[in-house]
């Protein structure tokens, strides 16, 4: 099966270059933006959201100091690439940050796939450690629990299949059970690596984006990205603002949702 990949940004944040690198580039204070994304996939009356992005109350916890910005919600964006979120029946959360995986009321009639691996991060003794816990809103956390306890989670330890076509990777490095989505489309296999690579330069220079909870993990995840699409390509990354620049746009959205099963327009 063959399926549509949308890249719906949400929002962005305002960052330099050595807020995105364990070793700064130089320019090291060169602006460096992320956009904030969540993805849908789309093959016929089937459709699959990938991750559920943060909401504006996560936004004003976080306060004005953080230079981010949501420039429309996550059921807006949806609504106007013509899914309606009440209706999806499976989201892939790829990681429990508050940025992948807010919003989850959004989706009534979902069930969640999710690593086991990464509830038991989310939840664990790693925790206990503001270094590691930091990206995570708990509220989130504690509703991923509360759809466990309802039996809409599905969880997953390593590759699994969940559609014709659509496979996800535990690849762990950014967090424990940090996992990836192989979409098959008429271009190809897509790798959404999500936040294994936040941007195309932390694949090319094999140097991480600074929020690590295991190095070589991490490290290992770039390549099997790369094994995984078959062609640089095809991986797509978390958070790039280039990915906007590289994709034909969704007709109608001003450049705001892309069409990575449709061929870069430059690469």
């Amino acid at each position: 099966m063959q399926w549509e990949v949308l890249a719906l940004r949400y929002g962005y944040q305002e960052r330099r270059a050595a807020d995105n690198f364990v070793h700064a580039p130089d320019p090291h204070d060169a602006p460096m933006p992320l956009d904030y994304f969540v993805w849908l996939l789309r093959a016929g009356k089937r459709e699959i959201v990938v991750d559920t992005g943060f909401t504006p109350e996560t936004l004003a916890k976080k306060g004005p100091g953080g230079g981010r910005h949501i420039t429309r919600t996550v059921d807006v964006a949806l609504r106007e690439a013509g899914c309606e979120p009440a209706g999806v029946r499976d989201v892939v959360i790829t990681h429990l940050h508050y940025d992948h995986a807010g919003n989850l009321d959004l989706f009534p009639e979902a069930r969640f796939h999710l690593q086991e691996r990464e509830m038991g991060f989310a939840t664990g003794r790693n925790m206990c450690f503001s270094c590691l816990r930091g990206a995570f809103e708990v509220e989130d956390v504690v509703r991923m629990v509360r759809a466990l306890y309802a039996g809409r989670v599905e969880f997953h330890d390593g590759d699994a299949e969940i559609a014709p076509g659509v496979s996800l990777h535990r690849v762990g490095g950014h967090t424990d059970g940090l996992q990836m989505v192989r979409v098959e489309t008429a271009r190809g296999p897509v790798v959404l690596a999500s936040d294994a690579a936040h941007f195309y330069a932390n694949l090319l220079r094999e140097e991480p984006f600074p929020i690590i909870f295991d190095l070589g993990a991490m490290a290992r995840g770039w390549r099997t990205a790369r094994r995984l699409a078959g062609d640089d390509a095809r991986v797509v990354p978390g958070h790039d603002p280039e990915v906007r620049k590289l994709y034909p746009e969704l007709p109608g959205s001003q450049g705001e949702t892309v069409q990575l099963h449709l061929p870069p327009m430059t690469k």
